[in-house]
C-alpha cells in the first residue's frame, strides 16, 4: 500500500483554526521584535544580513560605563595579616552618565601572610545616560535608564619579598567574570584578567610610616571583534602613602595602554583616607579620571575585620 492509498483525515475545523491563530500570533510576535529595534536600526545604519550589534560595539573604558574595565586598585607591596569584608557606596559624576553602585569584597590572607586570596565587584549598578552617550557606545537600552549587576574578580595575592634588603614585591593574579551585560553598553560580557607586580619601601617620618610604591603589568580581555578577538594592554602606577596611629592617606597615579588605541588608555589619580580602629574600618576614596575614563567617583566603605 502507497501513501496514496491511506486514507486521510480531514482536518478538524477547531484545530484548523487554533493552527492559523498561532501561526498569525506568532508573525505578529516576530513584526513587533522588528518594530522595536527600528530606532536602533535607524541610527546605527543597520540592515538585515549584516553583522550583528555585538560586532559594532567597541569593549574599551571610554566606550562603557564606569565599572566596565576599571583600572585595577593599587595594591601597596604587602599582604594585610588580618581578614576584611567590606562593603562600598559609589557615586560617578559625569555629564550625560551619572551612576551610582554598591559593590562588596572579602580578603582571606593565609600562610601566615604569605598569600591571601580576595574577590570582588559590584552588586548593583544605576545608571541613567544621554541618547549622545547611547548612541555613541552602539547601546541597545532606548531610554538609557535601569539597574544592573556588574563584574566580578576573584584574586590571589604572593608575597614575593617581604622585610629584606629588596623592596617588599607582591605579585597579584586576577581574573574578570562576564557577568555584566552589555546590552546596555555598561560591561563588556567578556572575561579578561591582569597581573602586575607591586614593590614598596618604609621610612620613619614624623613618627608615621612613609611608603612610596610602584607597580607594572598586563591586562587582557575579550571583545567581539573577530579580527582582534582580544585587547592587551600595559598596566602601571606608582604612589606614596602615610600611616600614623588609626589613620593612613595614600594617593597614586595609575593606568593602562591597550594596544588597539580606541579610548582604551585610561589614567585616573586616587586619593584615599582611611581609619582603621578596633575590628571597623572607615575608607574614602576620590578618583578623577584624566584620559578616556572620563569620570569623577566619590566612594565611601565600611570595613569589617573578620
Amino acid at each position: 500500500m502507497g501513501y496514496s492509498d491511506l486514507p486521510v483525515k480531514p482536518m478538524r475545523p477547531k484545530l484548523g483554526l487554533l493552527f492559523f491563530a498561532l501561526l498569525l500570533l506568532q508573525s505578529l510576535f516576530c513584526n513587533a521584535q522588528e518594530d522595536t529595534w527600528d530606532w536602533w536600526n535607524e541610527i546605527h545604519h543597520w540592515k538585515s544580513g549584516m553583522p550583528g550589534w555585538r560586532n559594532m560595539m567597541l569593549l574599551s573604558p571610554g566606550y562603557l560605563g564606569p565599572n566596565a574595565l576599571p583600572v585595577p586598585e593599587m595594591k601597596q607591596g604587602l599582604i594585610s595579616p588580618e581578614p576584611e569584608l567590606e562593603t562600598t557606596l559609589s557615586a560617578h559624576f559625569r555629564s550625560g552618565d551619572p551612576t551610582q553602585d554598591i559593590s562588596a569584597r572579602i580578603y582571606y590572607p593565609v600562610g601566615g601572610g604569605k598569600v591571601a586570596f580576595e574577590a570582588y565587584g559590584v552588586v548593583l549598578e544605576k545608571y541613567g545616560y544621554s541618547e549622545v552617550i547611547r548612541d555613541e557606545r552602539i547601546s541597545r537600552d532606548k531610554d538609557g535608564k535601569g539597574i544592573v549587576p556588574g563584574d566580578f574578580y576573584f584574586a590571589t595575592l604572593i608575597q614575593l619579598v617581604r622585610d629584606r634588603k629588596l623592596p617588599d614585591t607582591l605579585l597579584r593574579l586576577a581574573c574578570k567574570t562576564a557577568s555584566g551585560d552589555a546590552f546596555a553598553a555598561r560591561y563588556t560580557d567578556t572575561p579578561g584578567y591582569f597581573f602586575d607586580f607591586t614593590s614598596s619601601e618604609s621610612f620613619r617620618c614624623g613618627g608615621g610610616t612613609l611608603r612610596p610604591f610602584a607597580s607594572f603589568g598586563f591586562y587582557s580581555w575579550q571583545t567581539y571583534n573577530e579580527a582582534t578577538p582580544q585587547n592587551d594592554a600595559w598596566l602601571y602606577g606608582a604612589g606614596i602613602s602615610f600611616l600614623k596611629n588609626y589613620w593612613q592617606f595614600s594617593g597614586n597615579f595609575s593606568g593602562y595602554s591597550g594596544y588597539l588605541e580606541l579610548k582604551d588608555r585610561p589614567q585616573l589619580i586616587t586619593l584615599e583616607t582611611r581609619l582603621d580602629k578596633g575590628q571597623n574600618g572607615l575608607r574614602l576614596q576620590l578618583l578623577q579620571g584624566i584620559r578616556d575614563w572620563k569620570y569623577t567617583t566619590l566612594r565611601i566603605s565600611y570595613i569589617w575585620k573578620i
